[in-house]
C-alpha cells in the first residue's frame, strides 16, 4: 500500500519545538512518509538558523523556502504572507503531499493554510481554538476555518472549535507536541557547556540560579516594542540575577525590540545578562526547567513552564485570554510591577505540574490519526 505523504511546514524556532515529536512519529510510522518543508525565519541565520538544529536532529528538509521581506513592520509582514503563499504553492506543487501539517498562528501558518486549501490539499492544524492577544488570535481562527483536520491542545480549545462550526469528527484531542519534548527531555543542565554555546554578553555564573527571558513584539501594538522591552530590561538589570535572554521573533515590531535590547546592552553594560539567538528544543526545556523564573510574553511560559511547574511572569497583552495554570503572574509593561512579580515568584520557587496542554504523547497520537483519517476538502459549517 502506498504510504501517505505528510508535509510538515516548519517556519520558526518555536514551530519546530512544537512539532518535532510529531515529525519523528510520522517518519517512523509504517504507513506515512514525512516530507519536511523549512521556511521563513527558520532558515535565517540572524534568528538562530533553526535549519541547523533540524539537521542535527536527523531531519533533512525536502525543500527550503526563503520568504521573509526585510523590515519587520506591518507592511512587510503582509507582503511576506503574500510571497509565502506564492512560494509555498510552488513547493507543494513539486512535492505533491497528501496532507499538509501547519502549526499554531503565525503569518507563515496563514500562508500555508491558504496555499494548501486552494490546491485541494487536506490541511491539518495544531493549537486551534485557543485565545490569546495580538493578531495571532485572528490568524489562528482564520486557519481553523481553512483546516480539514484539527489537533487542539486542550479540552476547552476542542469545545471552542466545535462552537466555531467545525465538524466534531475532524477534531482529535491530542495535546501539544511541545509537551512531549518536555516530558522526555533530561532536565539536567551542563552549565559550562551552556555558557559556551555562543550568544553575546558576559560569562555568567549560573550555579545560584538564573532567569530566562523571551519578549516578542506585539503586532497590534506596533511602534511600542522598544518602550515595552525597556521596562523588562530595567527590571532584570535592577534585580541583578544572572539572566539568559532569547532574541525576539520575526513579527512586525521585531526591529524595535531588537534596537531596545542593543541600546540597553551598550549604554547600561548589563553585566548580568547573556543574549542568545536560539537553542535546540531539548536545551531550551532543560534551561527552562532549571531556571528560577521565565519572564516575558512567550506562550512557552504558559505552556511548557506549566508542565514543569516553573514560575512565569507574563508581561503585557500578547497572551491575553490564553488558558493558564497557577504558575503564571500577569503584569503590565512596568518595571516595578515586573520586579515585584519576579520577587513574589522567587518566594514560591515551584508549582505543581499542570498538564492541561498535553500529557507527552501528542506526536504519536497525531501520526496515528494522519495514517487513517479520510479528510474531505469540501468543508461545511456543522452546528
Amino acid at each position: 500500500m502506498k504510504r501517505r505523504r505528510v508535509c510538515v511546514v516548519v517556519a520558526s524556532r518555536a514551530n519546530y519545538g512544537r512539532i518535532k515529536t510529531a515529525m519523528r512519529a510520522i517518519k517512523e510510522h509504517p504507513d506515512l512518509e514525512l516530507q519536511l518543508l523549512v521556511a521563513a525565519s527558520a532558515v535565517l541565520q540572524r534568528f538562530g538558523n533553526t535549519l541547523d538544529v533540524i539537521r542535527n536532529d536527523g531531519f533533512e528538509p525536502d525543500a527550503t523556502v526563503h520568504l521573509i521581506i526585510e523590515g519587520e513592520n506591518p507592511t512587510t509582514m503582509a507582503k511576506s504572507t503574500g510571497l509565502a503563499i506564492i512560494e509555498l504553492a510552488t513547493a507543494f506543487d513539486n512535492m505533491k503531499p497528501d496532507v499538509v501539517v501547519t502549526v499554531a498562528d503565525r503569518f507563515e501558518t496563514m500562508a500555508t493554510a491558504v496555499a494548501a486549501s486552494y490546491m485541494n490539499i487536506p490541511l491539518a492544524h495544531t493549537q486551534g481554538g485557543e485565545i490569546s492577544g495580538s493578531l495571532d488570535e485572528s490568524v489562528r481562527h482564520a486557519i481553523t476555518k481553512l483546516a480539514h483536520i484539527h489537533f487542539p491542545a486542550t479540552e476547552l480549545s476542542k469545545e471552542r472549535l466545535i462552537r466555531m462550526g467545525e465538524d466534531p469528527s475532524t477534531i482529535f484531542m491530542t495535546g501539544c507536541p511541545a509537551m512531549d519534548i518536555v516530558a522526555e527531555t533530561r532536565k539536567t543542565l551542563d552549565l559550562e557547556r551552556m555558557m559556551n554555546t555562543g550568544g553575546v554578553g558576559p560569562t555568567l555564573d549560573l550555579r545560584q540560579g538564573y532567569f530566562l527571558v523571551l519578549q516578542h513584539p506585539v503586532t497590534t501594538e506596533y511602534g511600542q516594542g522598544r518602550r515595552q522591552v525597556e521596562e523588562t530590561l530595567h527590571a532584570i538589570h535592577d534585580l541583578g540575577r544572572p539572566t539568559l535572554w532569547l532574541w525576539p521573533n520575526v513579527d512586525a515590531g521585531s526591529d524595535d525590540v531588537s534596537k531596545g535590547i542593543r541600546s540597553f546592552r551598550e549604554t547600561r553594560q548589563a553585566q548580568n545578562v547573556h543574549f542568545f539567538k536560539n537553542f535546540s528544543p531539548e536545551d531550551y526545556v532543560a534551561i527552562m526547567s532549571n531556571s528560577l523564573c521565565i519572564v516575558g510574553n512567550s506562550s512557552s511560559g504558559i505552556r511548557e513552564a506549566a508542565f514543569l511547574g516553573v514560575p512565569c511572569v507574563n508581561v503585557g497583552t500578547r497572551q491575553s485570554g490564553r488558558e493558564r495554570g497557577k504558575n503564571v503572574m500577569d503584569v503590565a509593561y512596568d518595571r516595578q510591577e515586573i520586579k515585584n512579580a519576579i520577587q513574589a515568584q522567587l518566594a514560591v520557587k515551584r508549582y505543581a505540574p499542570d498538564h492541561r496542554f498535553g500529557d507527552g504523547t501528542a506526536g504519536k497520537k497525531m501520526a496515528d490519526v494522519l495514517a487513517v483519517v479520510k479528510p474531505s476538502v469540501q468543508k461545511r459549517l456543522s452546528y
